[in-house]
């Protein structure tokens, strides 16, 4: 492990030896590696960016974590427990903010936060009151019984948020979710999501392939190389930012040093 991940304890999440390779659908004997050797670990409450070019393997760790496929060698622990194994003790411990808002098109807005709370066993009135604070805190009071397809794009990630941290989880984890909006629309939710993470106490994984967005959400930027490992650790609070900025775009384009400066 990095020097950085060395001093984590009591982790959150950890990661040791991570490998994981996928058959090839058209060469049955063989296999491709997606992710080689991977260690990290994140301490509780803390906001981690992970980042990379397209192909890195962020979205096979991104499953790794989330217990939807399990590794082919080496361990991950969330919250001390695995993840594949022990799936359904993740239940309201574990929310996923996607790309795709994923909200129920038969379900109104109140009705898709209150879904995650339902499947908690909570009783009608106490999800209806906990849906109704997170639609009011996330700027959508008076659209409680609107529909998905009445709702703007920023509007229906906005109650993706409000239906993840209605079961109140320790860790959340972000794919991309601010991707799909206009600029102005995705600022002021990442503002929001990081003023939320840390108000809770939250632990938090943000993937993204944006630097900017990894700069503002991250506290600690993972840069990936394909097959998934650590190509840089960098921590970003109270570091120079720009420095920063020029380290993970060096780290993004090892072999491209013109490309690092012209993006600069």
């Amino acid at each position: 492990m990095s020097e950085l991940n060395a001093v984590v304890a009591d982790a959150a999440i950890e990661f040791h030896s991570v490998v994981k390779r996928f058959l090839r659908h058209d060469r049955r004997d063989e296999s491709f590696l997606a992710v080689d050797r991977l260690s990290f670990a994140v301490a509780p409450g803390e906001m981690i960016a992970v980042l990379g070019r397209t192909g890195c393997g962020k979205s096979t760790m991104f499953n790794l974590l989330a217990g939807l496929i399990e590794p082919t060698e080496g361990t991950v622990r969330v919250l001390g427990h695995d993840p594949f194994r022990e799936f359904n003790w993740y239940r309201g411990k574990l929310a996923v903010v996607f790309q795709n808002d994923r909200l129920l098109p038969w379900r109104t807005a109140l009705g898709n936060v209150e879904l995650g709370i339902e499947l908690l066993g909570k009783e009608e009135e106490e999800r209806r009151a906990i849906a109704l604070g997170w639609l009011e805190r996330l700027g959508l009071k008076g659209h409680e019984h609107d529909y998905p397809h009445a709702l703007s794009g920023g509007m229906r990630q906005r109650v993706s948020i409000a239906r993840a941290f209605a079961v109140n989880p320790e860790i959340l984890l972000c794919d991309e979710p601010f991707s799909a909006l206009d600029e102005l629309t995705g600022q002021r939710l990442r503002e929001e999501y990081t003023q939320l993470v840390r108000e809770n106490g939250k632990t938090s994984i943000f993937v993204t392939h944006s630097i900017n967005e990894a700069l503002q959400l991250g506290e600690r930027i993972l840069v990936f190389h394909r097959p998934a490992r650590i190509a840089l650790e960098a921590r970003v609070a109270g570091g120079d930012r720009e420095a920063i900025r020029q380290r993970v775009l060096e780290a993004m384009n090892p072999n491209e040093p013109r490309l690092a400066e012209e993006a600069a």
